[in-house]
């Protein structure tokens, strides 16, 4: 344990964690806030996470120190209301958030970005969700004691269109998730034969459109496409169903478990995941993790993330994506190189590093 961390443990001010994403399904967003949880209890046992009364990730509530507070039902209507009423109640504490929205009326608020999506295509999101994040975002960035973001390129951004100071802002990267780095005796049963695999939420900023497009263009023989993923409330309809009907060669698993998607990555031929936009973009690496070579979007923080160990494409170009899925499908050598430069670029993004980005960043604020 390092010394920073030993000092942070022994701080006799309360720290509180904003856990509301206890209560929501697991997207990428919560999956990095869970993550993190999970390793700073390993050395900050004192922190204290408050939720409201309806956690559905009861297994992982249990592994932390949750406390329930307030009465509200509605997520939102707790987290700008309730939380803050307790938090003045208790002397004005730290309050940690780990999901891009933290109480907008309490200004002693450490918050995590993790990216401007909703701002710079707020065509991509629900018009309720769009209009909320724009309104609240802005002024919580301006208004928190520091501001943690998942990437270099969200860094950059977050400073330039909100006009935040570099020096307010750390980065703090998330993790590859331990279920994914554990060698399974057994692999799920390939049901699908030969397939390319893609996985995320059904949002527009994924670009499945131009994927399906793509791999329709490709005309690839005795190969499926299998996307993992489901449809969320927070994004704008994609019409993904129309462009796959009476199309026996695209699946739609929708949810699938951990166990289930690990099995799909080990017996893909290739990931491929051509979005628009990611503050970080954690399904390439978990692929890397299981030995699945990836192609990625040449955009954001994609670059950033992957690195040398995945081939790119242009993801507002279908014959760019198509050609990508064909160079890594048939040239045997690049996947295998690819397979290789993946196993060593996910050791990279480890839980213990992301601790300690954030203890430094807690540590920064003098409590």
């Amino acid at each position: 344990m390092t010394d920073l961390l030993e000092k942070i443990i022994n701080m006799k001010k309360e720290i509180f964690v904003n856990a509301r994403f206890l209560t929501q399904p697991i997207a990428g967003t919560q999956r990095f806030a869970i993550e993190l949880s999970l390793e700073l209890g390993k050395y900050l046992p004192s922190l204290i996470y408050l939720a409201p009364d309806r956690i559905l990730h009861k297994d992982i509530a249990d592994k932390l120190n949750v406390q329930i507070t307030g009465r509200s039902k509605n997520g939102l209507f707790w987290e700008q209301i309730e939380l803050p009423f307790f938090l003045r109640k208790n002397g004005n504490p730290l309050l940690i958030n780990l999901c891009n929205i933290a109480p907008l009326f309490y200004n002693n608020n450490l918050v995590s970005i993790l990216d401007l999506s909703f701002y710079h295509h707020p065509e991509w999101f629900s018009r309720k969700y769009a209009f909320l994040y724009n309104l609240i975002i802005p002024r919580i960035a301006a208004n928190a004691k520091r501001i943690v973001t998942i990437s270099e390129y969200s860094k950059q951004d977050i400073s330039k269109t909100f006009r935040i100071s570099l020096e307010k802002i750390d980065l703090v990267y998330p993790n590859v998730p331990n279920v994914f780095l554990k060698n399974y005796p057994t692999v799920k049963k390939n049901i699908y034969g030969k397939y390319i695999l893609a996985v995320s939420s059904l949002d527009p900023r994924k670009n499945f459109p131009s994927l399906i497009q793509a791999f329709k263009e490709a005309n690839l023989v005795d190969t499926k496409l299998v996307i993992v993923g489901v449809e969320g409330k927070v994004f704008a309809n994609n019409n993904l169903k129309e462009l796959i009907e009476n199309d026996d060669s695209i699946v739609f698993t929708g949810y699938i478990s951990d166990e289930e998607l690990i099995g799909l990555y080990k017996n893909a031929k290739i990931f491929v995941y051509p979005s628009f936009f990611e503050g970080f973009g954690l399904p390439p690496l978990e692929a890397m993790a299981c030995g699945c070579p990836t192609l990625v979007s040449n955009t954001t923080s994609l670059p950033e993330v992957c690195g040398e160990a995945s081939e790119y494409v242009d993801p507002y170009s279908i014959r760019s994506i198509r050609e990508g899925i064909e160079k890594v499908l048939y040239d045997e050598s690049l996947a295998q190189r690819l397979r290789e430069k993946g196993k060593d670029r996910v050791k990279y993004f480890n839980a213990h590093k992301s601790a300690q980005s954030m203890a430094n960043t807690i540590n920064s604020l003098n409590l």
